[in-house]
């Protein structure tokens, strides 16, 4: 591992081995069986320096707690505070004895995905697809089903009052740390302001309240204009890009493109999906393909809100690179409609049908289109299940990695599930087998089998 030393020191007789008292067919055991973490090792030591540096983190323990965080919908925080008192979390991520200190800072998470970047969590869903490689078959990717939805960001709903007020507090508080004495601070002001925004919807009210959104426009763009002029060369460079950002939401009117909604977040794009309780979502628009068995085979972030039959060749590529097929029919609905086809690959869209087709070539044409609609639950899981409902990881770059990690987080749980399934088939039949032997066996054996015969009864 990078930057440890490999040598295992003896356990101490106060340690408690992880293996002496855990069930090894909990579902993580099983799950840490099936991933090459030497693999994950080869290909994550590039990111690191063997002989710089203090000594990091594992490399298996990084990796471990990222998709812990998506699989469990835990923050960075409450994964590692769940890690330290969960010992099957602990044996996932390469422990061997339990451990009472946490493995690390929650902000070494934030480090190590600016680190690995979207390739790296590119990495981490291509691990989740091996751990599913056995259903990944020429078959099963002969048909892909492909949608997009939208990766909402962690901001407020934006409003122009709420926008002036925050560059209002931020140019304050910029005065306060680097010592610049404003001509004035409108503290009174913007609060009466903010008073009459609040109730401007009433119908009595709503001439007062524009206008006063209007002077809280007038006092961000006096207050930015003031500081800026009296910052010297270094701190004009320090803050400059800041500043530019203030006028530029100062400056923007109702029908620009390209508006900014949110002062930390300005890459954030209003999207309207057509969705009757939600008109429009501010984010990203995110992208998924699954196959029939349900596992998702693609995983895309796209920067503003592109026109989705464009992203579709993006879509094929990933397929390929990752799972070494190309599918033969891409199902997408009509929001896709326009493209034909993607290299090789045919693109179907719902239709009516044409006058000539029969009922029968009509109904299989329906039902196909009605297994395509099994992706709309997928994406539902993905938001409530697997931190994709609100990204809280800043910039395009943590658009990217959530919608990977969260992917990687759904193919997990599908091994996972499907594990605990066949288990569970395998138990029943244990049990029929066992009944079988009580009722047509050797009567002998009622005496071994007293929680059976109590079923029996």
């Amino acid at each position: 591992m990078i930057g440890k030393t490999p040598t295992e020191h003896q356990m101490s007789i106060f340690d408690v081995a992880l293996e002496s008292f855990i069930d090894m067919n909990h579902e993580l055991v099983l799950l840490s069986r099936q991933i090459d973490w030497e693999e994950v090792e080869s290909e994550f030591s590039e990111y690191y320096c063997a002989d710089n540096g203090r000594p990091s983190v594992p490399i298996r323990t990084m990796v471990g707690m990222l998709l812990l965080k998506s699989i469990y919908n835990l923050s960075d925080e409450g994964v590692v505070a769940r890690w330290l008192e969960n010992p099957y979390m602990q044996y996932f991520t390469g422990e061997k004895v339990f451990q009472k200190r946490p493995p690390m800072n929650p902000i070494d998470m934030t480090k190590f995905r600016k680190r690995i970047g979207s390739q790296g969590a590119e990495k981490i869903f291509k691990i989740s697809l091996m751990v599913n490689a056995k259903e990944i078959t020429a078959k099963e990717m002969k048909m892909v089903m492909i949608d997009s939805t939208v990766q909402e960001k962690n901001i407020t709903f934006p409003t122009d009052a709420k926008l002036y007020r925050k560059i209002v507090e931020r140019v304050l508080k910029l005065s306060e740390r680097e010592g610049i004495e404003l001509r004035r601070t409108y503290t009174r002001e913007m609060k009466a302001l903010k008073l009459k925004v609040r109730f401007m919807n009433h119908p009595t009210r709503k001439k007062e309240g524009k206008k006063a959104v209007k002077r809280m426009r007038t006092i961000a763009r006096a207050m930015v204009n003031d500081i800026a002029r009296k910052m010297d060369a270094f701190q004009q460079k320090q803050y400059g890009k800041d500043l530019e950002l203030y006028l530029r939401v100062i400056n923007q009117e109702r029908s620009d493109k390209n508006k900014v909604y949110s002062l930390h977040e300005p890459e954030v794009q209003c999207i309207s999906k057509g969705k009757e309780h939600k008109k429009y979502e501010f984010g990203n628009k995110s992208a998924i393909g699954k196959t029939g068995s349900g596992l998702i085979v693609s995983a895309l972030s796209f920067r503003g809100n592109p026109y989705d039959g464009h992203t579709l060749s993006s879509h094929w590529e990933q397929i390929r690179r990752l799972t070494g097929h190309t599918p033969k029919e891409i199902l997408t609905d009509r929001g896709y409609r326009g493209k034909k086809s993607v290299g090789s690959t045919e693109v179907s869209i719902p239709t009516s049908g044409s006058p000539g087709q029969s009922y029968y070539e009509k109904r299989k044409v329906k039902k196909k289109f009605c297994k395509r609609a099994g992706i709309e639950p997928v994406i539902g899981h993905l938001k409530s299940d697997h931190r994709m409902m609100r990204n809280y990881l800043k910039g395009t770059l943590g658009d990217a990695v959530n919608t990977l990690m969260a992917a990687a987080a759904y193919n997990m749980r599908h091994w996972m599930n499907k594990n605990a399934l066949s288990s569970f088939v395998s138990w029943l039949l244990a049990l029929a087998g066992r009944l079988e032997n009580v009722l047509f066996g050797n009567e002998n054996q009622y005496a071994c089998w007293p929680s059976t015969l109590a079923v029996v009864a």
